[in-house]
């Protein structure tokens, strides 16, 4: 079973997350936090296999929590969806150290779809 935090500062936004990646098999949600500081505290203290973050969230950015995540965990997952639909913004959160970058427009299950991709499961 996969470990799962997601990181989003709308709290529907995570609670649909939450329903869509807990219907996949062999995903489990095992925290959620809303601002990126709440973010590394999470993945530093359950050990996730993937990390779901926003890219605009209070206190630390998506781009900053991926850079501390991938720095502090290098062998958890990153996965980052944003609203924004520019071709640098997902360069720079690749850059940053995410290893998927999907648009919020792609839909709940394309970010359930990417997010088992890199976890295989």
């Amino acid at each position: 079973m996969a470990r799962v935090i997601l990181a989003d500062d709308h709290d529907l936004m995570r609670r649909l997350l939450r329903a869509v990646l807990s219907a996949r098999p062999g995903l489990e949600v095992v925290g959620e936090a809303a601002d990126g500081n709440e973010a590394i505290v999470l993945a530093d203290t359950l050990a996730p296999d993937l990390v779901v973050l926003d890219l605009a969230m209070p206190g630390m950015d998506g781009l900053q929590v991926a850079g501390a995540v991938r720095a502090a965990h290098p062998e958890c997952a990153i996965l980052v969806l944003s609203a924004f639909e520019a071709e640098h913004v997902a360069e720079a959160a690749l850059a940053a150290g995410a290893d998927r970058y999907v648009e919020k427009a792609a839909g709940l299950h394309a970010a359930a779809e990417a997010a088992a991709a890199l976890v295989s499961v």
